[in-house]
């Protein structure tokens, strides 16, 4: 009985920690991906309207951005 690794690459859509609500994997609504001190940042809101953010590496960031998932904020080279 094999349980499922990770649900964000299920899903295709990025999700974070909701810090106000305190549950965990909510997707975010229009993500978009910002490059600060060499960390992909993304930035969002949950359905209710908080603001989100999960930081990635920039694999995953690149592969959001191609299937269509997410924007390319500022601090792309």
């Amino acid at each position: 009985m094999a349980k499922a690794k990770d649900t964000k690459a299920d899903s295709g859509s990025i999700t974070a920690y909701s810090v106000k609500t305190k549950t965990k994997n909510v997707p975010m609504v229009d993500p978009v991906i910002d490059v600060k001190s060499g960390r992909y940042i993304a930035t969002g809101k949950d359905s209710d309207g908080n603001k989100m953010a999960a930081i990635m590496s920039k694999a995953t960031a690149e592969e959001h951005i191609k299937k269509g998932n997410a924007k390319k904020g500022s601090g792309w080279s």
